[in-house]
């Protein structure tokens, strides 16, 4: 646990399961930064996580716990002993029993972290009276490498992260009344990675009565890995890594774990993919494929996307973009549907359909549409037809900070959280940032507490979604061209 030296914004003891901690108090807000729910994982590498060791002496949560290693150096320190969460409370008094918002961050499968700026809980706890975690847990190859089918030893390799997320919701579970939370009103959420593991989670039988809503920002898990892909991708992993034996990556540096996932995907291309995988134990079926898991389906769902989810994935320099022109757009349209969609089939329809649009806009359009936003309509409308709809919204507010990229992908995450001024935003902070900002967080809000965000819910043929803009509103069927286009296509999702 981080300890560091006194600081006079202490709060008052918390006793934990686990053991007594203290936290400090920041602009009305009881802050707790670092505390520990599960043990060092890298005596457990590939391995289900396990629960801390108790301790009796008080633990300062002073400080924010490290993130998973992976690539890059946004996110430092960086451990596999990573099992740490965050909470913001307006008061640690069992008795107030608040709703509970559990956020698990973005990132894919492979990267990301709690610690993110734009994470900072303290304006959804202060505005909506309620209890705000964020979650730090193992990702890339420490959470998802595949290696049950090669080593009978990890049988939990390639849900390891997936099952940190289910301790840190029994944590919740078992400490967060102390917290001033009510932990029979839990509801998680997450943007893009961070909601295709809530998405997962809804159908995996061991995380049943640990959350009563699910709201996912861009994130969609439709199907997840299937065993026989996963275990192809970790022998290229394997041969990247130079080695033979599974075993032999119990005593390698996390340094050279994290090298590995440069490994090209056999399936894909590029780097390596990692994420759950239907290993028959942990996972036994598809989250959304044939149907919306009957497991899940008594918690109301809240699912939104932005309108232009691929305008964050590309800077205008970016060898797609540069020099993209009616000559090139389906050659480079092509790889990024992500199905096996005729690309200049698919280019002459949006021409027809919008002739005065650019070449940027249909591929930024077309990917959006098939590749980030196809997942979600296929979720609401699973959940329609197994009656235990979903609550449905679009981003359409265009970033002030970068037009060009109009409402792309992880807009809504300071929007949601009120973060607008935080390193890494292009919310803006003029009025109409902050009118949409306290819509969106409104909405959130009320979902936690009542499950019931303030709109109707998706259903069949109206599909009524919420538009949040300069001024909310909503429509039925929005995009419903683009919708009916690749409705045509057969739909799985990478990494199956």
């Amino acid at each position: 646990m981080p300890s560091v030296a006194a600081a006079s914004g202490r709060t008052n003891l918390v006793r934990t399961v686990p053991g007594p901690v203290r936290g400090m108090v920041e602009g009305g807000l009881h802050v707790f930064h670092g505390l520990r729910y599960g043990a060092d994982t890298r005596p457990l590498r590939f391995q289900a996580p396990r629960p801390p060791a108790p301790w009796t002496r008080p633990a300062d949560a002073l400080e924010f716990g490290p993130s998973c290693p992976q690539s890059g150096d946004r996110y430092r320190p960086q451990s596999e002993d990573c099992l740490f969460l965050n909470v913001w409370t307006p008061g640690p008094d069992a008795r107030a029993r608040r709703p509970v918002m559990v956020y698990f961050h973005g990132g894919a499968y492979s990267s990301g972290s709690a610690v993110d700026p734009l994470l900072d809980g303290r304006h959804l706890s202060a505005r909506g009276d309620v209890v705000v975690v964020t979650v730090n847990h193992r990702l890339n190859a420490f959470g998802y490498l595949y290696l049950a089918r090669l080593d009978p030893r990890f049988a939990d390799s390639g849900s390891a992260g997936q099952l940190d997320l289910i301790l840190a919701l029994q944590w919740v579970r078992d400490n967060i009344a102390a917290f001033g939370g009510d932990p029979d009103k839990v509801m998680v959420f997450g943007q893009s990675g961070g909601g295709a593991k809530i998405a997962t989670l809804m159908g995996t039988p061991a995380v049943a009565g640990l959350f009563h809503r699910a709201a996912t920002m861009s994130g969609q898990q439709v199907t997840v890995s299937g065993p026989q892909n996963a275990t192809r991708r970790t022998q290229a992993y394997l041969e990247r890594l130079g080695v033979a034996d599974a075993g032999a990556l119990l005593t390698m540096p996390a340094e050279a774990l994290v090298e590995g996932l440069a490994a090209p995907d056999p399936i894909l291309g590029g780097g390596v993919y990692m994420g759950p995988v239907l290993d028959m134990k942990w996972l036994t079926r598809h989250p959304f494929w044939p149907d919306a898991n009957p497991q899940s389906n008594a918690i109301p769902m809240l699912l939104g996307n932005t309108r232009d989810e691929t305008r964050g994935f590309y800077a205008p320099d970016h060898p797609r973009i540069a020099g993209l022109d009616w000559d090139n757009i389906a050659g480079r349209i092509a790889p990024e549907l992500r199905l096996d969609a005729h690309p200049e089939w698919v280019v002459a329809q949006y021409r027809e359909r919008f002739p005065d649009w650019t070449a940027e806009q249909v591929f930024f359009a077309a990917t959006t549409a098939a590749r980030s936003w196809r997942g979600q309509v296929i979720e609401a409308e699973e959940r329609d037809r197994a009656g235990a709809p979903a609550f449905v919204y679009q981003l359409d507010f265009a970033s002030p900070v970068e037009p060009w990229r109009a409402a792309p992908h992880t807009l809504d995450i300071p929007l949601v959280f009120g973060t607008l001024d935080a390193p890494g935003s292009i919310a803006g902070t003029g009025a109409d940032s902050r009118a949409v900002s306290e819509a969106m967080q409104r909405a959130f809000l009320a979902f936690a507490r009542t499950g019931d965000p303030g709109w109707p819910a998706y259903a069949l043929p109206e599909r009524r979604t919420m538009i949040f803009d300069s001024e909310p509103r909503v429509e039925a069927d929005p995009r419903r061209w683009q919708r009916e286009l690749f409705a045509r296509f057969p739909y799985i999702q990478p990494g199956t």
